[in-house]
């Protein structure tokens, strides 16, 4: 029963963060609604990443999913983190690039959720292998569409927010 509770509190704070990951993503930056938008984004993703340490069910211990929470995790931080200690060159920078990823990483992730679901509704009979390769296809794609916008969007903030 535990399980459910936090398998669903997961599902839902993964909807609210990918909702507000998006908006943050496409808005201007640095408005009052980025940054409201963008705490709710935080809060959100870190309830998402703390969740999905607390659920074990494909392997029934730490598995490869989970070195992808420490991920997130690091990611999330790296990115607040500019903003609260201003200790870097360049924090604004730092910032958006940072949770730029950690939205892609959100993004790659319901990517792979979906995908690994689809031999289920099919009716496809799968194992492992395929599970896993499923989840390298899908965030591969999503990582590689990601990685082209990032580059675009890195020239942009460099101009507006660079010294």
């Amino acid at each position: 029963m535990p399980y459910d509770f936090v398998g669903w509190f997961h599902t839902v704070m993964s909807l609210i963060a990918l909702i507000t990951g998006t908006i943050v993503l496409t808005k201007t930056k640095g408005t009052a609604t980025h940054k409201r938008v963008g705490r709710i984004y935080a809060i959100s993703m870190l309830m998402v990443c703390i969740t999905a340490f607390m659920i074990y069910r494909l392997h029934n211990a730490f598995g490869i999913l989970h070195f992808f929470a420490i991920i997130s995790t690091v990611t999330l931080i790296l990115g607040m983190l500019p903003m609260y200690l201003k200790t870097h060159k360049k924090p604004i920078i730092v910032h958006l690039s940072y949770m730029y990823w950690s939205v892609i990483g959100l993004y790659c992730a319901f990517a792979a959720e979906v995908f690994t679901r689809l031999p289920d509704i099919w009716h496809i009979d799968t194992n492992l292998g395929v599970f896993y390769a499923l989840i390298g296809i899908s965030s591969g794609a999503v990582g590689a569409i990601g990685s082209h916008y990032f580059k675009k969007n890195k020239k942009r903030w460099e101009e507006r927010f660079g010294q």
